[in-house]
């Protein structure tokens, strides 16, 4: 039976964890959004190495379980000297990973801009630099922006996967709480009631923020 009086001794330390799951999101998106955008430019250029490298990566990647580049960032690495907190690991293996279905979502809308766009720049003497910072990418991303959003939520949903590196984030936390007391309903009840109170507003913001863009 459900116990109220377990539920509030507990409730601090979920909402505790809650802090470094959400703080793991927004880090690792943020290292999604970086790369995701340096591999579409490295995918779009005339140098084939280049080009090449990064179409290679994005599909190794992506054909790739995340659980497995996790486990070869936390574990692998260190026996060649490269020791990493597993915050830091967590956040690198789940920011490389969303950064090649990021780098999708940029492609598709640097593809939306006009052939005149760039022949536009090209008449007005602008580098490639500028033409890519004052025309192309000010026009392709505000469209991309929901699209971004709905893998921000995916990623927050991923995280509980990086307590397999030992990330005591908000699911590794309700493990060890039932753990240590045997009753389990009350942590993994507030953990699934966390994640979809979260995850549906997250949604209903970029659903709004969908319908502005389209209304603009």
């Amino acid at each position: 039976m459900w116990n109220w009086d377990y539920t509030l001794l507990i409730l601090p330390q979920i909402l505790e964890a809650l802090k470094l799951t959400v703080s793991a999101t927004f880090v690792a998106f943020a290292v999604a959004l970086v790369v995701g955008l340096i591999l579409t430019l490295a995918r779009r250029s005339d140098f084939k190495p280049l080009s090449l490298f990064a179409s290679g990566f994005i599909e190794f990647v992506r054909s790739t379980p995340l659980l497995v580049q996790l486990y070869f960032i936390f574990y692998v690495l260190p026996e060649h000297g490269l020791s990493l907190s597993p915050f830091i690991a967590g956040v690198i293996g789940l920011g490389l990973h969303y950064s090649t279905y990021l780098s999708e979502v940029y492609r598709g809308g640097i593809e939306s801009i006009p052939p005149g766009q760039w022949e536009a720049a090209k008449a007005l003497n602008f580098t490639p630099l500028e033409t890519w910072r004052k025309i192309i990418l000010p026009q392709s991303i505000p469209p991309i922006i929901p699209v971004l959003g709905n893998y921000l939520i995916t990623m927050f949903k991923e995280t509980p996967v990086l307590s397999a590196i030992t990330l005591v984030e908000i699911m590794q936390t309700a493990k060890m709480l039932g753990s240590h007391s045997f009753r389990y309903l009350e942590a993994f009840t507030i953990v699934g009631v966390l994640f979809l109170v979260l995850s549906y507003s997250s949604s209903l913001m970029v659903r709004r923020l969908e319908v502005r863009l389209n209304l603009r």
